[in-house]
């Protein structure tokens, strides 16, 4: 490939990824609406459904964000009532995250999304496992050349 084409947008690995990340984001609101959540409070409250009573740097390391980007974040989520934020008692520097009644009953609401989702995408199970496999490594390729 000369460089002409190599510079195109189109033949950008990046903008594959960053146009796909955009158009996934815009296939979940019409779900996330309906559980008034936004796509990156839903990948946390994800994270939290998985794991509770978590530091904020824990979180903020599984979810790949800054707390610049975590702490407004996890704010709206605690006066939407769905979390708590104290200080941990052993460590007053970290504060923990934990899961209200609300925050644990969102997650029935939200169960069916999932399945939506792979729905709307007309992929099969055996599509969807291959391609989270190929994600995966591709991460785990980029941490490393990261280091």
């Amino acid at each position: 490939m000369d460089m002409h084409e190599t510079m195109k947008l189109d033949n950008q690995i990046c903008f594959a990824f960053y146009a796909c990340s955009r158009e996934m984001t815009k296939l979940y609101r019409p779900m996330l609406d309906k559980i008034d959540l936004t796509y990156t409070q839903y990948v946390t409250m994800l994270a939290l459904w998985e794991q509770d009573q978590v530091s904020v740097t824990a979180l903020g390391n599984k979810l790949y964000l800054d707390s610049g980007t975590l702490t407004p974040l996890l704010k709206k989520l605690e006066a939407a009532g769905h979390i708590t934020r104290k200080r941990d008692i052993q460590d007053e520097r970290s504060v923990i995250v934990e899961l209200t009644e609300q925050g644990k009953a969102l997650q029935e609401q939200a169960a069916d999304i999932p399945n939506e989702l792979a729905c709307r995408l007309e992929g099969t199970p055996e599509e969807a496992a291959l391609l989270l496999e190929q994600m995966h490594d591709i991460l785990r390729r980029l941490q490393q050349s990261n280091k």
